[in-house]
């Protein structure tokens, strides 16, 4: 299927090559320095090695190097981009590989923030640079949104959507990259109505986890929001709407709070606190929780797999 290169060292590079890996494909992962991008070796292997126990026995190479040095394209069929997120150094990137990368070779920006449109703005290789943008831990959750840019060439994002089925992920082609693409749009129109229910005080975040988590959460483990209410009947929602949709939340910013948890630094798990204290005991085990959970419900999912 030919190699993939990974751009970047971080977190998510960390989990994308791992995917990579352990569905048996040559992986190349590039920091500043091969140095830098060996570091990354023990975690990549051991994603992987929590996806597939045997991805070992398929063969795959895992290979670093430097992103300004790096110049083996042969049976490259994928190259990501996951640098951080500044608009100056994901364009600088991109014009580079613009100039250096074969025309055929597709190229995608995990970027969640930047279209790809503005990425890729005036570089003579736009058709072929797509955002290929991943969730939380890379390595587990299924999705990849695959959005094109004004320039960006259909069938090559087809080619990269089939590229990820067979990789093991459910990819879902975006036709256009407005804010947020798409899951993250879906997401923040429930955050918004949750965080609006906080910040009036009709409900606790707790009440709210378990609200989401215990009704229409556990619901769609089993089918999407469209198909479910296919399944219940699309009059009694729309009879609902009526009465809810007036009363939802519309407000344009975030509420105080959050905001007054990001001036003060209490942005969660990783500071300690946020909406509640958390021990570094508490930590460890709510995030070994959280990736449990998430292969299980991956696990569920596949045992009758969507006919796509």
């Amino acid at each position: 299927m030919g190699k993939v290169v990974v751009i970047g060292t971080g977190t998510m590079g960390v989990g994308i090559a791992a995917g990579f890996l352990a569905y048996g494909t040559d992986t190349v992962i590039l920091g500043r320095s091969p140095e830098k991008a060996e570091k990354c070796f023990e975690a990549i292997q051991a994603c992987a090695n929590s996806i597939n126990t045997n991805w070992q026995k398929l063969g795959a190479s895992l290979s670093a190097g430097s992103i300004a040095e790096w110049n083996d394209w042969e049976d490259t069929a994928l190259i990501i981009e996951t640098i951080s997120e500044r608009l100056d150094l994901k364009k600088a990137i991109f014009a580079d590989l613009d100039q250096r990368v074969p025309s055929h070779i597709a190229i995608g920006s995990n970027s969640s923030g930047f279209p790809i449109s503005e990425i890729a703005k005036d570089l003579k290789t736009a058709h072929r640079m797509l955002n290929t943008h991943y969730f939380m831990p890379a390595h587990i959750v299924p999705l990849v949104e695959i959005v094109l840019g004004k320039d960006s060439d259909l069938d090559i994002a087809n080619q990269v959507c089939e590229f990820y089925r067979v990789h093991g992920k459910k990819p879902v082609l975006v036709k256009k990259d407005i804010p947020g693409f798409l899951a993250n749009r879906i997401q923040h129109a429930l955050m918004r109505e949750a965080l609006s229910l906080v910040q009036d005080g009709i409900a606790t975040p707790e009440d709210i986890d378990t609200a989401v988590r215990y009704s229409f959460g556990f619901r769609y483990a089993a089918v999407g929001p469209m198909t479910q209410k296919e399944i219940s009947g699309w009059e009694g929602m729309t009879l609902a709407a009526e009465l809810i949709y007036p009363s939802l939340s519309n407000i344009t910013a975030p509420p105080t709070c959050i905001t007054n948890l990001v001036k003060t630094g209490k942005t969660g798990i990783n500071k300690g606190e946020g909406l509640r204290s958390w021990s570094p005991e508490e930590a460890a085990i709510m995030k070994r929780n959280y990736e449990e959970r998430l292969k299980a419900a991956f696990a569920v999912l596949k045992i009758a797999p969507d006919q796509d």
